[in-house]
């Protein structure tokens, strides 16, 4: 167990001894308020700050992020209060301290919903003091140190939400020894078979190779100092998190990672760098293909070395990296090895920071993007950075995710410029938009001032800035017709009532539509908005409550009420959606929704809610606007019903296939209203038919009895 004084000892060469205080007065409080508490590992409560506040010290952190490491989990586990803490340690470790907490009371729902709102927490945290992650980092380390004191589907928990938010992160902010540490810590929780599948792999190998990098190492250092570059050289094996992740990520065998073995070198200047290059290069043959300078062109975190593998004369391939010691000191601890507080607030060094434009870029689209599901895409794109390098007719360099196409970087350059992008050349030649960009290519896009938006660009678009302001073009464009549709239904509706005029003044009705439904109404465009969009109905109920129903004068039934009632009677599938009480829904045609299966309601403009499936594809494609989607699902009270389905069949092509497949429906009661059989050269047949199901369950008892039909090799539904 760490000792309180183990960090006193790493601190006081970098701290003053006011600093010193406020280190021992944050142990001694931490020290009462966990009291008594012990972790699962049977170890008292304090030794986990103790462990996180070291691991800040070796980052050289300053003395607010220790103390308030040290008092990181007072909020979370003892009776401590943030006014007690804002008492003792003042504004700045408090706000810390609550930072660290408010990330650590995620609600348990879905698992999609909670790793957004984990994100989202994060995020925001971290927009106020980036100083939050470095003591959440440092926190989930040590406990996936002791993460096998845990329940077993807990510790698999963990790990997995750490690969998939807490690494990205780090990778981000440029921390590698820390996603390193990270990464190499949950890969046993999350893939047990696959982490001992790789030390099957690697441990045969590693005596051979240790000899082998030995040998390398020796003759490198000799021919540095025969070439007067000084250099500090470092030999390592491939982690196995690193190794899995490649073959994984590339579908490649492990004889195929050719940087099982790598070498560092670190030097004392940029020229040295590339004099070493030189020196690596004249004595081994190299893989031109797998040659890379970070120092020229720096990865998104910033990120610097010459990366090169070379061939040894035993056929071995070795990885080899040259950096100075400044660009190792940035590869290790990232932004933390560079961030101060001294002259500025950490709120405005984060708006200043050119390394963290990604994250203010984030934020802006959280503000827009409510949908967990995009938001956790988002992410993904911007958190873990395969990049390319492509260049402006200009020179300009300009950094985008692998898999970006013409029309991202459009939006990358400027949001009228993608807007209104007709057209591209790149390398001198005319391109189309969707047209995927690769590192070193030259852009030129070609504008007009008539180009507009298509809802096909969706697809084209990979980053989330393109999507972003393709989607908010649309909101606007949606926004303007709602609020003209809105209008006409309004101005329509208020003929049926002899109203008195001052009541149908713009500030009176706003002050009672205020008063009476659940939106915020800047302006009376607004209201004609919702409207317009579906989202208020301008019912008789609605009129009512508005209006007030004993000064409402008698009304005439129009020809519109009359069928509007008619078509009341009629049976309506029982779905239950949140935000659209007394609405008309429909069942989506696109995708024919059946009782049971999970769907989702979308407002449509002027006609109430149409209900798709969540397998839909204009769902899953993000094609429909998800502004516009609210909860929805079948009533628990709604008795079975009558749903049409589609399915695809595919069989051999034998004498009384389809016969055996109209007898199986029918002994489960379904009904086929079409057939359609198609035959083919190679003896098989595809069969599309239509049938008439009571649910979802009753669908999947069909599909099952027909795939028990031996002739039958595949069914889907379509």
């Amino acid at each position: 167990m760490i000792r309180f004084d183990d960090i006193l000892e790493k601190a006081s060469s970098l701290y003053s001894e006011k600093d010193i205080t406020t280190l021992k007065k944050a142990y001694v409080f931490a020290a009462r308020a966990h009291k008594g508490q012990i972790r699962r590992s049977g170890e008292p409560y304090l030794s986990h700050p103790l462990e996180v506040a070291m691991m800040l010290s070796e980052m050289k952190l300053d003395r607010v992020t220790l103390a308030a490491g040290l008092l990181h989990d007072v909020l979370e586990d003892t009776d401590v209060t943030a006014a007690d803490l804002k008492k003792n340690f003042g504004k700045e470790i408090a706000d810390l301290v609550e930072g660290v907490t408010k990330i650590t009371r995620v609600q348990d729902t879905s698992p999609e919903a909670r790793q957004a709102e984990s994100i989202r927490k994060i995020i925001l945290a971290m927009t106020d003091d980036l100083r939050v992650i470095f003591i959440k980092l440092a926190d989930r380390v040590h406990n996936l140190k002791t993460l096998k004191f845990l329940p077993e589907d807990k510790q698999k928990q963990i790990a997995q939400e750490t690969l998939e938010i807490y690494v990205p992160i780090a990778n981000r902010l440029g921390m590698g020894r820390m996603k390193a540490e990270l990464e190499d810590l949950s890969f046993r929780y999350v893939s047990s078979e696959e982490y001992f599948k790789m030390v099957s792999f690697v441990e045969p190998q590693k005596k051979k190779a240790e000899k082998e990098i030995k040998k390398i190492k020796k003759t490198l250092q000799d021919l540095m100092k025969e070439n007067n570059i000084s250099a500090e050289i470092f030999a390592r094996i491939k982690r196995l998190y690193s190794i899995y992740n490649k073959m994984k990520h590339q579908n490649i065998d492990f004889d195929q990672v050719y940087d099982f073995m790598a070498i560092r070198i670190i030097t004392d200047s940029v020229k040295n760098c590339y004099a070493a290059l030189g020196i690596i290069h004249q004595n081994w043959p190299h893989f031109p293909h797998r040659f890379r300078d970070l120092i020229s062109m720096p990865k998104p975190n910033l990120y610097q070395a010459l990366h090169t593998t070379i061939i040894t004369e035993n056929k071995q391939t070795i990885e080899i990296q040259v950096r100075t010691q400044a660009m190792h000191n940035m590869a290790e601890n990232g932004i933390s090895a560079h961030w101060k507080y001294k002259e500025k607030s950490p709120r405005s060094i984060m708006k200043e920071d050119a390394r963290l434009h990604w994250l203010r870029e984030m934020v802006e689209l959280y503000k827009e993007q409510k949908s967990p599901k995009e938001f956790l895409k988002n992410l993904k794109i911007h958190l873990i950075p395969e990049e390319i390098y492509v260049f402006t007719p200009k020179g300009k360099v300009v950094t985008l995710p692998t898999g970006a196409s013409v029309l991202d970087f459009a939006f990358k350059i400027h949001s009228e410029i993608g807007l209104h992008a007709k057209e591209a050349i790149v390398n001198s030649k005319k391109t189309p938009l969707k047209t995927i960009l690769k590192t070193g290519d030259i852009i030129e896009i070609l504008t007009s001032s008539e180009k507009q938006p298509r809802r096909d660009w969706l697809n084209k678009a990979f980053t989330s800035r393109a999507r972003y302001h393709i989607k908010h073009w649309f909101n606007q464009q949606d926004k303007i017709k709602n609020s003209a549709m809105g209008k006409k239904l309004w101005e329509k509706k208020i003929k049926e009532y002899k109203l008195p005029s001052p009541w149908l003044k713009k500030e009176n009705l706003l002050k009672r539509l205020s008063e009476e439904i659940p939106f915020r109404l800047p302006d009376i465009d607004a209201f004609y908005a919702l409207i317009g969009s579906g989202k208020v109905v301008l019912n008789n109920k609605f009129m009512e409550k508005l209006f007030q129903e004993e000064q409402l004068a008698d009304k005439k039934e129009t020809l519109l009420e009359k069928v509007v009632a008619k078509v009341a009677k009629r049976p309506k599938p029982l779905i239950e959606v949140k935000q659209a009480d007394e609405a008309i829904i429909n069942l989506a045609k696109c995708c024919a929704p059946i009782r049971g299966e999970p769907i989702i309601g979308y407002i449509t403009s002027g006609k109430g809610m149409t209900v798709h499936a969540q397998r839909c594809a204009l769902v899953k494609k993000e094609i429909l606007n998800p502004q516009r989607f609210v909860d929805a699902s079948w009533s628990s009270s709604s008795a079975e019903g009558s749903y049409q389905s589609k399915l695809l069949v595919k069989s051999q092509d034998s004498p009384g296939v389809l016969a055996k497949l109209t007898t199986a429906i029918a002994e489960l009661g379904g009904n086929i209203t079409k057939a359609q059989v198609d035959t083919f050269a190679d003896q098989k047949a595809q069969i599309k038919l239509t049938i008439i199901i009571r649910d979802i369950k009753h669908l999947e008892q069909i599909v099952k009895k027909i795939l028990g039909i031996k002739e039958v090799s595949f069914v889907e539904r379509v």
